[in-house]
């Protein structure tokens, strides 16, 4: 499964979605997440600029936006199992 982790660089909550994603992520080896920064993306600017940080399945477009946890982020990935 891939997912994208939007946001920019020296955002603080954007680091902190990276950080609760790793911690999830680390006996999860078939689940990738692609981090994207919104500033060199303009296709993705329009639609999430102001929702950063946003964990995006790249499959179906569902979003998860911040504030999330990590038992959010298990039902996010659940719903969206491929």
């Amino acid at each position: 499964m891939k997912y994208l982790l939007l946001g920019t660089s020296g955002c603080h909550l954007c680091e902190l979605a990276e950080e609760l994603i790793h911690e999830y992520l680390t006996d999860k080896p078939d689940i990738k997440v692609e981090l994207i920064d919104l500033a060199e993306e303009i296709q993705w600017q329009a639609d999430y600029a102001t929702l950063i940080p946003v964990l995006l399945h790249q499959k179906s477009l569902q979003s998860l936006n911040w504030p999330f946890t990590k038992e959010s982020i298990l039902t996010f990935i659940e719903q969206n199992h491929d």
